[in-house]
């Protein structure tokens, strides 16, 4: 069994008690802006639509839904803040890819992945046109991503993509002598302040006339779709005509949707803001996202500021696919991180990470996410994007307003809109599954790639992990 560059190369460990000596457990995102309240539900609504989320799955559905009928009526369920969890707190990669990647939906899709990556580039557009007509300040930077190789097996992945840059061109753009090679795909991701997003979508909801409550989570939806919806809140009901979900990695409403999605905790750093000379001694003036290029892969960009978010690599399941606040605090994690951070930027010694935080990912099987329809049509849902939502959440809501509205369209034609990945196993199935394709992913790093016979069968099944 091999190394990584990781463990080949690993800083010292005063190094890394150093820079996570003054961290604070928080999410950077959140702590960087002004966050307005809307009130809880009180009382009976009655709607035309009920959104259930306030991420940006059912922020995208309000407003879009808005934009389509000005005249309708829609109002907005958050169980707790606007773009609190996933949305608040993700690494900013606005993707264009529905699917995870070409590969992903080119193994799963293959009739239809031309025509998925074209819908993904509108949709991107869509994104980027939105933002500028209503003036959102969510620090949308449209510089693609470099995808790097770190290990001499990566290289050849690359070599044939249009994206293809050797050792000196990746150095030139990003200086880590752990670089060997990249892609860089120059149109198809852009960098966002994933809070300010969120809240922007908020503050245009509200602009075009969106209902929204904060601190007013669903506990039962009533009615078979006969009639209208009703929602259940502490303090309050909602009747609607319709209703869109988009309540992400937290238990569906639905219990048909229990075992689609299970959560798996995701960890990340941020750095202080750099100098001008640390600046300097990374390059990095095209300012792309990067990711490198293992099964257990890292993602990191520059921010605003110049801080570098710094995250990926762990991806843990806990028992019962439960979603607590204390999953966050994995301190081997962030160690972890922070250790991989300096084998990348060793130049950067005496950098001091200010934040430290997790989240968790809504992990569906296919990696990408998965729609439908229940109660006669009128509750439609999307969720098991996999980490990919920031970006594909705004094709979701397109994707669950044309459902609503029981008219066929191209994207409710699309087979891997019509089609639905297949379940996890319960409990105690779902742990022991999960953490042996960990190790395997693992193993597989270690060996050059090479998956072993487990993850093939897992892939052929279609019911591959990745992290």
């Amino acid at each position: 069994m091999g190394t990584t560059v990781f463990e080949r190369q690993p800083p010292p460990q005063g190094v890394v008690d150093l820079s996570l000596r003054d961290t604070s457990l928080g999410v950077f995102w959140l702590d960087d802006v002004e966050r307005p309240t809307h009130p809880p539900l009180q009382g009976t609504v009655r709607t035309d639509l009920a959104v259930v989320g306030g991420g940006y799955a059912g922020l995208w559905t309000a407003v879009r839904a808005k934009e389509r009928d000005p005249g309708r009526r829609v109002v907005l369920l958050e169980a707790s803040r606007i773009a609190w969890a996933a949305s608040g707190r993700n690494g900013g990669f606005c993707e264009s890819s529905l699917t995870h990647g070409h590969e992903n939906g080119v193994t799963r899709w293959p009739e239809e992945i031309d025509r998925l990556e074209e819908l993904g580039h509108a949709n991107l557009d869509g994104i980027e046109e939105t933002i500028a007509r209503y003036g959102m300040d969510a620090e949308f930077e449209r510089t693609g991503q470099l995808a790097v190789a770190v290990e001499p097996h990566q290289v050849e992945w690359y070599r044939d993509e249009p994206g293809f840059l050797d050792r000196e061109a990746v150095q030139a753009e990003v200086h880590s002598e752990t670089f060997l090679a990249g892609d860089w795909d120059r149109d198809g991701c852009a960098m966002v302040h994933p809070a300010k997003l969120g809240l922007e979508l908020a503050r245009v909801a509200a602009d075009l006339g969106v209902e929204i409550h904060e601190h007013s989570i669903v506990r039962a939806i009533e009615g078979d779709g006969s009639g209208q919806i009703t929602l259940v809140t502490p303090n309050g009901r909602v009747v609607a005509d319709a209703v869109a979900l988009g309540t992400n990695v937290f238990p569906s409403l639905l219990r048909r949707n229990r075992l689609m999605t299970v959560p798996v905790y995701d960890y990340v750093l941020m750095t202080e803001p750099l100098s001008t000379e640390q600046l300097a001694s990374i390059g990095w003036s095209n300012r792309q996202g990067l990711a490198d290029s293992a099964n257990q892969f890292h993602y990191y960009r520059l921010t605003a500021d110049d801080r570098i978010l710094f995250g990926g690599y762990d991806a843990i399941y806990h028992f019962g696919g439960k979603v607590r606040t204390e999953y966050e605090d994995r301190i081997e994690s962030h160690r972890r991180l922070a250790s991989h951070f300096f084998t990348t930027f060793p130049q950067l010694e005496g950098l001091r990470f200010t934040h430290r935080w997790a989240g968790a990912i809504d992990s569906s099987s296919r990696f990408c996410a998965f729609f439908g329809t229940a109660r006669k049509g009128r509750v439609a849902y999307a969720t098991g994007f996999t980490g990919l939502g920031v970006g594909a959440a705004r094709f979701a809501a397109d994707v669950m307003l044309d459902k609503l509205s029981g008219e066929e369209t191209e994207r409710t034609e699309l087979r891997m809109v019509r089609e639905k990945p297949i379940p996890f196993p319960p409990e105690p199935a779902a742990s022991i599954g999960v953490n042996l394709v960990r190790a395997a992913m693992n193993q597989a790093d270690h060996n050059e790639g090479r998956r072993n016979l487990f993850l093939k069968t897992l892939d052929a099944l279609g019911m591959g992990f990745d992290s």
